[in-house]
């Protein structure tokens, strides 16, 4: 094994932190059901309630491919294609979800069923929710700072200087 060479076996100090951000993004999420289901139909009636529900769902599907696209990609780590293979899966989650979020926009805005106001506004709040439970898991994650590195003078490994 080469003194570059990542330890494959041993995982990446991103997976916990993405796994805890997909696990505390759904628990929100269904609060966010809840709440925006609740308030939307007590705003708009039964428009009201689909829309805030169109919105929240809308929000965590599409925040959720990218920490699950990185998850995904870091399967590949240790492979020597491993950061092609890494951008090109983030990319095309990024590409995929910008197409899909363009048609949902164009055909929920069509619907008559939809009450614009209450989806933008249930969109909104889930999306800053979203961010607000990235900010608090990665805040209190514990990831070294010099993290998936491995030293040249590793005491496991011996010195390798030989």
């Amino acid at each position: 094994m080469s003194s570059t060479a990542p330890d494959a076996r041993r995982p990446l100090s991103s997976t916990p932190v993405l796994r805890t951000a997909l696990v505390w993004g759904g628990i929100v999420t269904v609060v966010l059901l809840v709440i925006g289901a609740v308030v939307g139909f007590l705003i708009g009636g039964a428009p009201g309630l689909g829309s805030a529900l169109a919105g929240v769902a809308v929000s965590a599907i599409f925040l959720a491919v990218t920490a699950t696209s990185i998850l995904v990609a870091n399967r590949w780590y240790g492979d020597a294609l491993y950061v092609p293979i890494f951008f090109g899966i983030v990319l095309g989650g990024w590409l995929l979800k910008l197409v899909l979020f363009i048609v949902a926009i164009a055909v929920l805005r069509g619907q008559d069923w939809v009450d614009l106001v209450v989806f933008y506004v249930a969109l909104v709040v889930s999306v800053l929710a979203s961010l607000a439970v990235d900010v608090v898991v990665l805040m209190k994650m514990r990831v070294p700072s010099a993290s998936d590195v491995t030293l040249p003078t590793d005491p496991e490994v011996g010195d390798r200087r030989a």
